[in-house]
């Protein structure tokens, strides 16, 4: 009986275990995402954008673990961006604050599935700008504040369309 009172709920352990490993993986490609325009120039994110990050474990003990960002584009656009490959690193590793992506991979989709973002046009009112800024309040992060914000706003604007 004491040894199944000692043991932990599976959903309390996972996430601590694998929080760490999501964590990188998943703010790098967030970050990516936000910044692509400013990465690869307006005129290329708009036709282009990255899908996923893939990591591969050193295989020796002590290396870093390697990185391959893989992006969608057109066949004539992914042949331009290869040319292009070694300055989308060096950017990559201005934003990400380190050389975490390694390679870039080309995925080769149709010119008109690249799905553009929806232009938001509505602005908020001052009630809606008061009750984000109010659910706001409790986060210390200044750089966090204003990303949730952001995201608020979207969602906000979203209901809006």
């Amino acid at each position: 009986m004491l040894f199944i009172m000692a043991m932990k709920n599976v959903s309390k352990s996972v996430p601590s275990l694998l929080g760490k490993v999501f964590q990188r993986k998943y703010i790098a490609l967030g970050r990516i995402v936000t910044n692509w325009a400013e990465i690869v120039g307006e005129d290329t994110a708009s036709r282009c954008m990255p899908i996923k990050i893939n990591y591969f474990k050193p295989k020796v003990a002590g290396e870093k673990a390697i990185a391959t960002l893989e992006i969608a584009a057109s066949s004539a656009e992914a042949a331009v961006l290869v040319y292009q490959k070694d300055i989308i690193l060096q950017k990559l590793e201005m934003f990400l604050g380190e050389r975490r992506v390694t390679d870039i991979k080309f995925l080769h989709i149709e010119p008109k599935s690249i799905a553009k973002p929806p232009k938001r046009t509505k602005n908020l009112t001052d009630t809606e700008k008061s009750y984000l800024s109010q659910l706001l309040e409790g986060v210390e992060d200044p750089e966090l504040r204003e990303r949730l914000s952001s995201l608020g706003q979207s969602i906000i604007q979203e209901k809006k369309l």
